[in-house]
């Protein structure tokens, strides 16, 4: 394993990272979640992702009972949480005002059985509370030692920009990273709309669904398998933005080849790309299956097959490099 700080910051995560979205609590057994767990942490992950709204807190829950059976040294590894959607009803259970930041913590604190939360995310912007108000919770959180890390995820730019002027305005903790989507189809804001907030802020990114929700592996090339998460109760829209695109399924044919001319898998190679980006702190992997996550991780052994030809020959299939 190798491991990279987030962004400016001292803290060194492994490159690649285990996310418990849609698995843990939901698609998975628990069992089946502690060996990938297990197998994640032995082969040096150091990097656990969840959030309140995974399973409603059942994700949590499951993460939470397998860190205390395993009893690992505190100091091994990073866990995180994000708050935003919440799992109540009530307008008070959800946002990122000061009330649901500091109780959604102490809730994600008690679930994944831990005293402090390594990263907590703001799931997403929320539009009915001021961006200060956001900062100051956050920043309250950290002096209390119950956050080491603040970021955000799936912020617009300029939201993040706005966060960082509050943070210097009061001499507050800024916001360390950011949790976006990217991957060979998916790329513009990674890329583009966030340039500055790396030269200019230093953030580390902790960056999720590398291989397009399974789109990048090849699986949906020939045939719409059953046992996938695009079929799943509740994403029904994922399915469709992700197999309604004949374009982009075109492109996963011929980057497909690209991978058959290396001697590798299209999965390995879609997160080796991931990984050449130099602004790319973490990959989070999502596998289903434990030997889908044991071949996940031999992807770095990949990235000397990406040579500068091979990485051009890449960007003339996508072609959506700006």
């Amino acid at each position: 394993m190798e491991y990279k700080r987030l962004g400016k910051s001292g803290l060194p995560l492994s490159v690649f990272s285990l996310g418990s979205w849609l698995t843990f609590g939901k698609q998975i057994e628990d069992d089946v979640a502690e060996k990938m767990m297990t197998v994640a942490y032995d082969n040096g992950v150091n990097f656990f992702d969840n959030a309140e709204i995974y399973a409603r807190g059942k994700s949590e829950k499951v993460m939470g009972k397998i860190l205390k059976k395993m009893e690992w040294d505190r100091d091994s590894y990073c866990v995180s949480s994000k708050v935003f959607f919440g799992v109540g009803k009530l307008p008070t259970q959800k946002g990122l005002h000061r009330k649901h930041i500091t109780e959604a913590c102490e809730q994600a604190m008690k679930r994944l059985n831990v005293k402090y939360l390594d990263l907590f995310f703001c799931h997403r912007p929320d539009p009915e509370t001021p961006v200060e108000e956001t900062v100051w919770a956050m920043h309250h959180l950290i002096q209390q030692g119950k956050v080491l890390y603040w970021g955000t995820s799936e912020w617009s730019a300029d939201q993040i920009i706005e966060a960082h002027n509050v943070a210097e305005k009061h001499h507050l903790v800024a916001p360390t990273m950011e949790q976006p989507q990217y991957n060979m189809l998916h790329r513009q804001r990674f890329e583009s709309e966030y340039k500055e907030l790396y030269s200019k802020y230093g953030m580390g990114t902790t960056i999720w669904s590398p291989l397009a929700s399974g789109l990048l592996t090849g699986k949906y090339l020939y045939s719409h398998p059953d046992d996938t998460r695009l079929n799943m109760e509740g994403m029904e829209w994922l399915k469709e933005q992700k197999l309604n695109d004949p374009m982009a399924l075109e492109k996963v044919g011929k980057i497909k080849r690209i991978a058959d001319d290396l001697g590798i898998t299209i999965t390995k190679l879609s997160l080796a790309w991931c990984l050449k980006n130099p602004n790319v702190s973490t990959v989070i992997l999502g596998a289903s299956k434990v030997e889908q996550l044991k071949e996940n991780l031999t992807a770095l052994d990949a990235l000397p097959l990406l040579t500068d030809a091979v990485m051009n020959e890449i960007e003339a299939v996508l072609q959506n490099k700006e």
